[in-house]
C-alpha cells in the first residue's frame, strides 16, 4: 500500500525541482526580469496626444 505512495511523492518532488530550477533559469536568462527592455527612442507628442499612456508618462 504505501509502495505507490512513495512513487508519487517521488513523482511530485522531481516535478517541483524540475519548476524550481526551470524558474531561476528563465529569470537569469531574462535579465532579471526586465522585459520588455526600454527602447531606445523618446516618446512622441501629435498635439495633446502623447504616445504612451497618461499613467505610464515619466515628467
Amino acid at each position: 500500500m504505501s509502495g505507490p505512495i512513495v512513487v508519487v511523492l517521488i513523482f511530485l518532488a522531481v516535478v517541483a525541482l524540475l519548476g524550481v530550477i526551470g524558474t531561476v533559469v528563465v529569470v537569469l536568462r531574462d535579465g532579471r526580469g526586465i522585459l520588455p527592455r526600454e527602447e531606445s527612442e523618446r516618446p512622441w507628442m501629435a498635439g495633446n496626444l502623447p504616445s504612451v499612456p497618461y499613467s505610464l508618462w515619466r515628467f
